[in-house]
């Protein structure tokens, strides 16, 4: 058993040494020895890690990807007060990645999708995550729209597809300073604002800019 622990707690710390290369100067040239160097190990323990470089980039995407999800699962939860818009906003928000604190993790993140473009297996990995989060947007966007008096979008599943690729968009232009947080917090809210217009007034709908 102390092996097993010791050997999840090795990948993990591969995992966030090719994160922070990545943050540093992308994935291009990223190398096996960068990366048992940043981890401060042996070749020989990332060799025995993970068999080849894409193997080690996958399982760092997923490492990311989890930390994302966790804090958009968070989100997706809840309070008996809380409205399923308000659910939405702020589960949105989050993967925008917006925040000052998640800066570091957005250029990460733009970095694996950058490779996963010449990448099967990173992009297999990124579909299968964002086929995770639509579906769970659809869900929320649906029940938002019973909740406005039964006035659905006319399809929850391409409102999902439209909001990720929104959320990716402001990553991207905030990330290169074509849009401020604000700005982009700003695009946020009106297009969840008329989602269900002219249902839902766009107080019902807020994004979290806070975290809290």
């Amino acid at each position: 058993m102390p092996r097993q622990v010791d050997h999840v707690s090795r990948r993990r710390l591969i995992a966030e040494a090719v994160c922070h290369l990545a943050d540093e100067r992308g994935l291009e040239g990223v190398t096996l020895r960068d990366v048992a160097a940043d981890a401060q190990v042996s070749m020989g323990a990332v060799q025995r890690c993970f068999r080849t470089k894409e193997e080690m980039l996958v399982f760092a995407l997923q490492y990311v990807s989890e930390r994302v999800n966790e804090r958009v699962r968070a989100r997706l939860v809840r309070s008996p007060a809380q409205s399923a818009g308000t659910a939405l906003g702020h589960a949105a928000a989050e993967i925008s990645l917006l925040r000052e604190e998640h800066r570091a993790e957005a250029r990460v993140w733009l970095a694996f999708v950058a490779q996963a473009a010449v990448s099967k297996a990173l992009g297999r990995t990124l579909k299968e995550n964002y086929t995770s989060l639509q579906e769970a947007f659809a869900h929320l966007i649906a029940e938002a729209g019973e909740d406005a008096d039964g006035a659905l979008p006319v399809d929850p599943q391409l409102q999902a597809r439209t909001l990720l690729a929104l959320a990716d968009g402001l990553t991207t232009h905030v990330l290169i300073g074509h849009l401020t947080p604000q700005e982009a917090h700003d695009v946020l809210h009106t297009h969840l604002a008329r989602l269900w217009e002219p249902s839902v007034p766009p107080s019902e709908v807020r994004v979290s800019r806070s975290g809290r």
